[in-house]
């Protein structure tokens, strides 16, 4: 997955390229055996609750989260005292942060939808391409030469995991361009004088989310009327594992 660079700077740019991917798919490996754990929590207040109200709930978790995530750390790292060497610091460590909540985010979706995330090819797709919004799905779309709504359920699931390679090494080169750079601007405003950096950063996550949100609810379309073994009316008891 490694990004590919033409110019001069060719290995700089591939090594630091290198570096946020392997973040994302430390990322990904951490949050993987928590998705089961996190659509349980999902379900906490209303155990028959709908895989329709599940995702409502996943929605306003991981909005909250990512928002709460970028203040705090907008608000430590712009404290007084605090040298930009520390604020740097505190903002990558916040950036991994971000990527695991948006890994267990994305991957819980693909589970309620039934999504197979059991190989690591399908679990980077399906988180890239959530992050990416738009441009992921048009990448994703054009790789797999094929078209059609809810690319989530019509390519992740289906296509083989050769092709998903050759997707994921597309969306490789789109993330590191967004994020590399995104989130470099992100980590400079956290870096504001002390009460800005904390707006800054809760507002750039919270845009982040929202757009993480809707490229979901694109990706995978109309919950599931029911959880897998129940009626319409409920989840079955088994579902709750």
């Amino acid at each position: 997955m490694a990004a590919e660079a033409f110019d001069g700077s060719a290995p700089a740019a591939a090594v630091a390229g290198q570096r946020v991917l392997d973040v994302l798919d430390k990322a990904i490996a951490l949050q993987t055996p928590l998705v089961r754990k996190n659509i349980a929590r999902a379900r906490q207040r209303n155990p028959e609750a709908s895989p329709a109200q599940v995702i409502s709930n996943l929605e306003r978790m991981y909005v909250s989260a990512l928002t709460g995530t970028g203040a705090a750390v907008g608000g430590a790292a712009a404290a007084p005292g605090v040298g930009t060497g520390v604020a740097l610091a505190l903002s990558g460590g916040e950036f991994l942060s971000s990527l695991q909540l948006s890994a267990l985010f994305a991957l819980s979706l693909a589970e309620v939808h039934g999504v197979p995330i059991d190989e690591v090819e399908r679990r980077r797709t399906i988180v890239m391409g959530i992050m990416l919004g738009g441009s992921g799905s048009a990448t994703i779309t054009k790789v797999a030469e094929r078209t059609g709504q809810h690319w989530g359920r019509q390519i992740v699931a289906k296509v083989p995991t050769q092709t998903l390679k050759q997707i994921n090494k597309a969306l490789g080169r789109h993330f590191v361009t967004k994020y590399g750079t995104k989130q470099g601007i992100i980590v400079l405003g956290r870096a504001a004088p002390f009460g800005i950096g904390a707006v800054i950063g809760g507002g750039a996550n919270a845009a982040l989310a929202t757009l993480a949100v809707r490229a979901g609810r694109r990706a995978f379309g109309e919950p599931p009327a029911a959880w897998p073994g129940s009626t319409p009316c409920g989840p079955s008891e088994d579902s709750e594992d």
